[in-house]
């Protein structure tokens, strides 16, 4: 990982008793001042990393060789809270342990419980920011919807979290320590789905999303099935071949909502970067099924055109088209499309050979959609920033980097309290 900070480079070196520290290599000129993420620990490193890390460590020590074992099961296989709950462990070696490997944790500031058994999670990070989990049980089915940067960049005007702004990147152990705390919470509960459609583009942020894929698909991770894993993009291009190299079948939806330029351009920035015909041809690319993300707007996209439109596009890619009614959160003159016109939508496109699912919408009672909650709690909309949108996008040309986009500035302390856990029911 690169930190980039007030043109120095710093490089990442592991250090048994303090953990990851950034040592300074060589002068690099940076195009801005960049926030520093919180610092890695041992839930930043994939589990064959941290299975190297760990082993090397217990072998420096003396200790028997299977404590390795046991220990690396208590990363993610069988998580803890902390290494005092280890009790396999003797209790000299959980104090080490504790010393050296900290376990970082995500505090739940609100819960809120829909009627419907939906839960909506606002989980407040150790500099003060929040982000916000999803958990969305269907039958059999847990599916977990997880950010992947506090805040957003790209301005997105049907979605909450795009009036926010852009916070920061978030950490490898800060995407997947959503899931690790709703294991923590219950573990017979474990999500058995993942999907990557919380707060923030997660392609803008590939380095820690990368490592994630790996912890929630590694058999010494989550053990989350590749399939099961779907990372939403709105079209950041060198992030789906990046996405597309990797040997794994995760899933690929593009948050498409609308079938031409002029009317996509409306509703997200992002096409005067990416346009649709670029996103379309790295679809193709691919090679393996794409899902369109498809938010109904009354008036803006869902005329019996656009539905033709749509089925045009999705028609050559066998694309499942995943039909969204418009949750509440973003610019207030936007109106769903009524139940009427989703289902004629959804029909025409059926109609032509398309496989069209339209998605119930769940939480309604509570503050489900994207960056709702936060907005409330936080008071955080902002108006759209060009200036950080230039900035996000114009580093997505590599999607290695893994410097910060420039922040909106903080409106309080990054070192107070986390707050005290709140519960709602609505």
């Amino acid at each position: 990982m690169w930190l980039l900070w007030r043109k120095q480079r710093w490089e990442p070196q592991f250090n048994h008793r303090h953990g990851f520290q950034a040592i300074r290599r060589t002068s690099y000129l940076s195009i801005m001042d960049l926030p520093i993420a919180p610092g890695s620990t041992i839930l930043d490193q994939t589990p064959p990393e941290a299975r190297r890390t760990i082993e090397t460590w217990v072998a420096e020590r003396g200790l028997p060789r299977y404590r390795a074992g046991q220990i690396i099961q208590r990363l993610w296989q069988h998580p803890m809270a902390s290494w005092d709950a280890a009790t396999e462990l003797p209790a000299p070696l959980r104090g080490l342990l504790t010393e050296t490997f900290p376990l970082p944790r995500l505090t739940a500031d609100v819960i809120q419980r829909s009627s419907d058994g939906t839960r909506k999670y606002l989980w407040r990070l150790a500099d003060g920011e929040a982000i916000e989990s999803v958990m969305i049980p269907t039958g059999s089915r847990r599916t977990l919807c997880i950010s992947s940067q506090s805040g957003c960049a790209l301005g997105c005007v049907f979605c909450a979290t795009g009036t926010m702004g852009f916070r920061r990147n978030l950490s490898a152990s800060e995407i997947a320590g959503q899931v690790r705390e709703l294991i923590l919470e219950d573990a017979a509960a474990k999500p058995t789905n993942i999907v990557f459609m919380g707060m923030g583009e997660p392609l803008l942020n590939w380095p820690a999303v990368d490592r994630t894929l790996t912890i929630l698909n590694h058999p010494n991770g989550f053990g989350i099935g590749a399939r099961h894993i779907t990372l939403s993009t709105v079209g950041i291009l060198p992030g789906i071949e990046a996405l597309a190299k990797r040997p794994e079948q995760f899933r690929l939806a593009i948050s498409l909502h609308a079938p031409t330029k002029d009317q996509r351009r409306a509703l997200m920035p992002i096409e005067k970067k990416y346009d649709l015909d670029a996103v379309m041809r790295a679809a193709r690319a691919f090679a393996r099924r794409v899902t369109f993300e498809y938010v109904l707007i009354a008036g803006k996209n869902d005329a019996d055109a656009d539905a033709d439109r749509l089925a045009k596009m999705a028609r050559p890619l066998g694309a499942l088209v995943n039909l969204l009614p418009l949750h509440p959160g973003g610019d207030p003159q936007l109106m769903p499309s009524n139940a009427g016109r989703i289902r004629a939508f959804a029909d025409r496109l059926r109609n032509q050979g398309i496989e069209a699912v339209v998605r119930r919408s769940r939480g309604l009672d509570i503050s489900a959609a994207c960056g709702q909650l936060t907005v409330e709690v936080d008071g955080k909309r902002r108006r759209f920033s060009p200036a950080a949108f230039d900035a996000a996008v114009g580093r997505s040309e590599d999607p290695t980097a893994t410097s910060q986009p420039a922040a909106v500035p903080l409106s309080r302390s990054t070192s107070r309290a986390a707050p005290r856990r709140r519960v709602r029911s609505r």
